[in-house]
């Protein structure tokens, strides 16, 4: 692929990355932000721009795009997808990238005022990359790579295709969605508008990776009513809701927490807890890809809520609901979309690593939607906060592998 395409990535990627998008899970709007907006129209009017036809924004921020099929014979029509939005677990706004040319393999110094470091001594996959150009933050905001990476690697290989009709494919469908880091990105995603057989998530970390099983997943939130009584006269009368969430979280397996687990291992994550003597909420997530294991998570949290129920009366509510399921199941019988991806990866020289989802993609529930998605990488790595950083160099095999598997899906497909 022609250098000057590949110097249009970086420009692309700092302009979206410069726009805020965070999500946010406790608006019950679609997106969830208005500020999604910012970047989407702006991504509408580079679609026109570059040549792409049918392009189309509903809503609720969904953008689609064509590009038209050059070949005469009936090719199956596929699709790449990734997401607007950014999470809202860490500071998104006022992104101020780093560009680290020909990086040396030492520690990086991400912000000299906090003294805070991204080095390989921690991160020990940055030494993979030295000699290479890496795009780091600032060391106080998130990056942006999950998943605005994936979205100038589609646009940057839409581009060139248009501009090299040589290459022979079929007809193209891209589609960016908000809302993806808060679970929803696929909720409002109008599949027989995409009209695509297959797509994939370019949504991914290392240079590689092809995932196209993932976690089973849910939410749960426990509300506790406790009574508040001056400690002083308390003894037989006070209900300590803190006290109660803290003998509820005593209960869960004590290993099985993401900072313990890897692989395909699952887990129950903590992650708010807020409350006093009165009133007392714990919010936790759980994973695991194995169903009948995802299963017995759920009802170990109905059992832990029963047993304390049955010792301080009917003061606990537990609601647990689902969030996606694993793609495995809808991916496998048709895995000729895997082999395809693996095979434009191994003709461009990438060893392709094939492992579950350690998370969800907007492509596991569209796979339960009729539209199988197994997932690529984009090249990112520590996403979700101040160490987040991607190589340019990534990038640019992830929008080859687009183009490949776009120029493959015409030949082999009979």
């Amino acid at each position: 692929m022609k250098r000057i395409f590949m110097e249009k990535l970086l420009p692309r990627f700092l302009e979206y990355v410069s726009i805020d998008t965070q999500s946010d899970p406790y608006s019950k709007s679609t997106p969830s932000t208005e500020k999604q907006w910012n970047l989407a129209k702006k991504l509408v009017l580079e679609l026109h721009q570059i040549g792409m036809q049918d392009v189309s924004i509903d809503e609720n921020a969904y953008i689609m795009a064509t590009l038209p099929s050059n070949i005469d014979k009936k090719v199956p029509v596929i699709g790449f997808i990734s997401h607007i939005d950014t999470t809202p677990d860490f500071i998104g706004k006022n992104v101020r990238p780093k560009i680290i040319k020909d990086y040396d393999g030492e520690d990086i110094m991400l912000n000299n005022a906090k003294n805070i470091i991204l080095s390989p001594s921690y991160f020990e996959e940055l030494g993979e990359y030295k000699g290479q150009t890496l795009i780091t933050t600032d060391g106080t905001t998130l990056l942006g790579a999950d998943d605005k990476a994936g979205i100038a690697e589609i646009i940057t290989a839409m581009e060139y295709l248009i501009q090299h009709p040589e290459i022979k494919h079929g007809k193209i469908r891209i589609a960016f969605t908000p809302d993806e880091e808060i679970g929803r990105g696929a909720h409002k995603f109008d599949v027989e508008k995409f009209g695509a057989e297959w797509a994939y998530t370019m949504d991914g970390s290392q240079v590689g990776e092809l995932e196209f099983e993932n976690f089973n997943a849910a939410s749960a939130k426990i509300s506790i009513e406790g009574k508040s009584v001056h400690p002083g006269y308390a003894k037989n009368k006070m209900v300590n809701a803190i006290g109660i969430a803290n003998e509820f979280l005593s209960l869960l397996p004590i290993r099985e927490v993401p900072e313990h687990t890897s692989d395909r291992e699952g887990f129950f994550h903590v992650h708010k807890i807020k409350g006093g003597i009165e009133n007392a909420e714990i919010e936790l997530i759980i994973r695991d890809h194995d169903k009948e294991h995802f299963q017995a998570r759920k009802e170990l949290l109905k059992d832990i809520t029963d047993k304390l129920i049955k010792k301080y009366g009917d003061t606990i509510l537990l609601k647990i609901e689902d969030q996606y399921k694993n793609m495995r199941e809808k991916v496998e019988p048709v895995f000729h979309i895997v082999e395809i991806a693996k095979e434009a990866m191994e003709s461009l020289g990438i060893e392709p690593i094939i492992k579950p989802i350690r998370g969800g993609t907007d492509g596991s529930q569209l796979s339960f939607m009729g539209l199988p998605c197994p997932n690529i990488f984009a090249g990112g790595h520590n996403f979700h906060g101040k160490y987040e950083y991607v190589p340019l160099e990534s990038m640019e095999k992830a929008t080859q592998v687009i183009v490949k598997i776009c120029e493959l899906t015409a030949i082999q497909i009979k």
